[in-house]
Order: structure tokens, then C-alpha cells, then sequence
């Protein structure tokens, strides 16, 4: 009887074993599977993103070598690698689950290509969102480009799969072939030690975590927005880099209510809303949706763009929030929203470069989540925050961290800072800035910008009274919360 080709599974963002469809389809063919993990190059990832993937690629291997097989490390680009791996090991069969990021749908289209003028099958499995970006549409056949309507379709529609099969064994072949050593995508430098502490990537930790956090997500819309408290799932960087299931989560937290009341549900169903706007508008990352914002008179980035890379803005609950994306990679849901808000419409920053900062510092950075959210704050994307919703960072920092212990956590220099000023410190009398050891100026910056004024001025550029005309009346009546 001929020995059967080896089967290759393409690991991408999808670093589990449980529920996983590429694995759990080679696996079942019984032949030799061949596990590979390719850094793509040029490596677009940022270095907080490089050191979750080193981490969590160390415990997929790991987990491989029990079942009896190993995880093959490759670099370069990916057709080439690809390509000289199926030739170097005779395999017939390549698996992998889809991606939707406008380059790696063109990467996996022009290895498909090539694969099959060479007879060798190339299986596509469901990647890890609920839906498929094109399977969604409007009652009049087109992508959706609100979400509400979107989330209604897609709860009613949603019908869990049954999980995929983990492998207890998996067949390895004759011969392995070479790879990089695990060690050489390790980062292992100082900065990374924060996110060290507080994360534990991988397989493993997200099912642990998810087992932790599945409880309380029952009152995830009432605590959600609390800094300070530890209401979010957390559970981002976990799916960003594939390490659960999507439909796994969903098990776990569906009850007997409806899903579309389902708060952190909601938070999938946006996570998947995100992707079907890149899948139908591939541009999203690199260009405003609204085609009014794209003349926009956005400043250059200079001097207090980087003060408020560093949390040195003289705003505790925005240089809080930096500070914690700075040394653990993450960031509070609540405080991206207002620092984001920040950079766009207090500073008139460009929203491409708090972007691409989020991207170099996020662990949980992804295509299409940090493109859509970040569009959705500066009023340009799909279903975005109306222009004139500006964050008061300071009323919204005295809403939801009152007693200021998020921000006494983060900003240690503040941390005397009685809660009726800890919010405005500039605003304490003297003898409260000298009990809590504070020099404005010195020990803590004043307030970069004056928030009315840069309020006023972005509204004024956004309804046409500057150099971008923008229609639509700014309503009479503000949240104290946005003004």
C-alpha cells in the first residue's frame, strides 16, 4: 500500500488546537500532518503584537510535540515559502483557515493559483468569526454598513457549529522538514516585561481565562465601562491572535435570553461588523469611509503628538490610559474611546496616527478592529460617532473612575491627589497640590490644550466654517459628557 503525501496545515492567526477546522480536517485524513507557522515578510507587526505571536507560537509548538508531532517555522514571503515547502515535503494537500485582511486575501489567491497548476488541493475552512463577510447582506442584496441592522440579521441568523474535534494524536511524517529555531522569535526585550506580567498567552490561558471571566460577562454591560473594575472579558488579544474559538465563547455565554440582548454577544457581533466593513471596503485602514474627511485639515503630528504617546497630556484619565497600553499592551475599552476622541478632536491629529501607534503597542492589534474603531471615533467611518460627539475627558474621567483609583494606578505621581481634583488637577488649591507633592509643571504637566477652545475649533472645521465643509447643524442641547 503507497504511503500517503503529507497533509500541511497553515497556522495564521488561528494558534489552537480545540476547534480548529484546517487541523481537525487533516488530521481526519489520516495522513502525516505538517504543522507551519510563516513569518510573513516584510513583517508587518507591531512589537507588542510580535511579542504575543513568539509567545503564543511557544505554546502551540509545545502542544503539538504531545500529540507526537512539531511545529515547522518558516520566514519569507509567503508564496515562496509556501511553494518550497510543499515541494520539499510531497505534500498534496494544503490547509487553511480563511482570513479577510485585503493582503492575505490576495496571498492566499496567488498560492491557490499556483497550488493547483501543480495538482496540489488547497482546503479553505471557515475562518474564526461568526459569518462569513460575504454571507451577510441587506434586503437589498448589499453589505451592510450599519450595525444594529447588521446584529439583528446576524443573532438571528447565527447557529453555533458543532466544535471541530481536537486531535489526540497527529500522524507525523518520514521525515520532518527544517524550520527556524523557536528561540528567534522571542522578544525578549525590557519593555516587553509589563506584558509579561500581565498576560498569559496561548492555547491554554485563553481557555482558562475565558472559564474565569464567563460568569460575570453576565453583567458585562453594566460594568464594562469602569476602568478601575475588572469588568471587561479581556479577552481580545485571545481571539485576535486565534488562541479560542469565537464559536466557543459563544457556547459558553449563551443562555436562555435572547442573544441579541446580550451584551458582550453584542461585542462579537461588533468584532464581526468590523471585518465585513474591511472585506467590502479593503481601503478602511488607509482611508476615511466618509469621503467628506478626506481633504480634512489634520495637523501634523509634532511635539504634543508624542506627549501623548507617553501619558504626559496634563489629562489623568488619557495619559492613565497610554501609560496602561504602554507597559501591558492594553488598554480599557472606555479610555480608547477617550483617548482616541483626544487625538482626533482636541488635537486634530490625523486618525491614521493613532492608529498605527495602536497598532505598535496593542497585543491585541487587528486589521480590521483597529481600523473600523478608530474611523468610528473620529466620525469618518461606517455607523460612526456623529462629528460633534466630542469627549470632555474630564467629565468622562469623573463619571466612570470617581474615586480615581484607575488613574492613581497608572499615574503614580497622582496618587495623593484627593478625588475632587485628582480629575482637573490643575483645578486644586495650592495647599492640595503641596500635601499631594505636586508641582504642575514639574511632577505632573498642566493640560496641553484647552479642552473648550479645541472643542469649539474642531466644530467649527467640521460644519464648514474652517477649510472642510461637513454638513449638518450641531444640536442645541450637549451631554455634559461630550462638550
Amino acid at each position: 500500500m503507497p504511503k500517503q503525501s503529507p497533509h500541511v496545515v497553515w497556522f495564521r492567526r488561528d494558534l489552537r488546537l480545540e476547534d480548529n477546522p484546517a487541523l481537525a480536517a487533516a488530521a481526519d485524513s489520516g495522513a502525516p500532518v505538517i504543522p507551519v507557522f510563516i513569518v510573513e515578510r516584510p513583517d508587518r507587526l507591531g512589537g507588542a503584537a510580535r511579542w504575543w505571536r513568539g509567545r503564543s507560537l511557544e505554546m502551540l509548538g509545545a502542544s503539538l510535540e504531545r500529540l507526537g508531532s512539531r511545529l515547522i517555522l518558516r520566514e519569507g514571503t509567503p508564496l515562496d515559502a509556501i511553494m518550497a515547502l510543499l515541494h520539499e515535503t510531497g505534500a498534496r494537500h494544503l490547509h487553511i483557515n480563511r482570513r479577510f485582511e485585503p493582503k492575505g486575501l490576495g496571498i492566499d489567491a496567488e498560492i491557490t493559483t499556483e497550488a493547483g497548476h501543480l495538482g496540489i488541493e488547497v482546503h479553505e475552512h471557515q475562518g474564526n468569526r461568526l459569518h462569513e463577510p460575504w454571507a451577510l447582506k441587506t434586503l437589498k442584496g448589499e453589505s451592510f454598513r450599519v450595525f444594529t441592522p447588521f446584529w439583528r440579521r446576524l443573532a438571528e441568523n447565527y447557529r453555533t457549529p458543532q466544535a471541530w474535534p481536537r486531535p489526540k494524536k497527529l500522524v507525523a511524517p518520514a521525515i520532518w522538514p527544517g524550520g527556524l529555531p523557536m528561540e528567534k522569535l522571542q522578544e525578549k526585550a525590557i519593555w516587553t516585561t509589563g506584558m509579561a506580567a500581565a498576560w498569559q498567552p496561548g492555547e491554554a490561558g485563553a481557555l482558562v481565562h475565558l472559564k474565569s471571566v464567563a460568569g460575570k460577562l453576565a453583567h458585562y454591560h453594566e460594568a464594562r465601562d469602569l476602568p478601575a473594575t475588572d469588568g471587561t472579558s479581556r479577552l481580545s488579544p485571545h481571539l485576535a491572535w486565534g488562541e479560542i474559538s469565537v464559536h466557543e465563547i459563544w457556547r459558553q455565554l449563551t443562555g436562555s435570553g435572547k442573544a441579541v440582548e446580550n451584551g458582550f454577544l453584542r461585542e462579537l457581533g461588533w468584532r464581526d461588523f468590523n471585518t465585513h466593513l474591511l472585506y467590502h471596503f479593503p481601503r478602511l485602514p488607509v482611508e476615511s469611509w466618509s469621503a467628506q474627511f478626506r481633504a480634512f485639515p489634520w495637523e501634523k503630528p509634532g511635539k504634543q503628538f508624542r506627549q501623548w504617546q507617553k501619558g504626559l497630556t496634563g489629562y489623568p484619565i488619557i495619559d492613565a490610559g497610554m501609560r496602561q497600553l504602554w507597559l501591558t499592551g492594553w488598554m480599557h475599552n472606555r479610555v480608547r474611546m477617550i483617548t482616541a476622541s483626544f487625538l482626533i478632536k482636541d488635537m486634530l491629529i490625523d486618525w491614521r496616527e493613532g492608529e498605527k501607534w495602536f497598532w505598535d503597542t496593542l497585543v491585541d492589534a487587528d486589521l480590521a478592529q483597529n481600523a473600523g474603531n478608530w474611523q468610528w471615533v473620529a466620525g469618518c467611518g461606517a455607523d460612526a460617532a456623529p462629528y460633534f460627539r466630542i469627549f470632555n475627558p474630564t467629565t468622562q474621567s469623573i463619571k466612570f473612575d470617581g474615586n480615581g483609583d484607575y488613574i492613581r494606578r497608572w499615574v503614580p505621581e497622582l496618587a495623593k491627589m484627593p478625588a475632587r481634583y485628582i480629575h482637573a488637577p490643575e483645578t486644586a488649591p495650592a495647599e492640595v497640590l503641596i500635601d499631594a507633592s505636586i508641582r504642575l509643571g514639574r511632577d505632573y504637566p498642566r493640560p496641553m490644550v484647552d479642552h473648550a477652545k479645541a472643542r469649539q475649533h474642531a466644530l467649527d472645521l467640521y460644519q464648514g466654517r474652517g477649510q472642510n465643509p461637513l454638513s449638518g447643524p450641531t444640536p442645541k442641547k450637549q451631554d455634559d459628557l461630550f462638550s
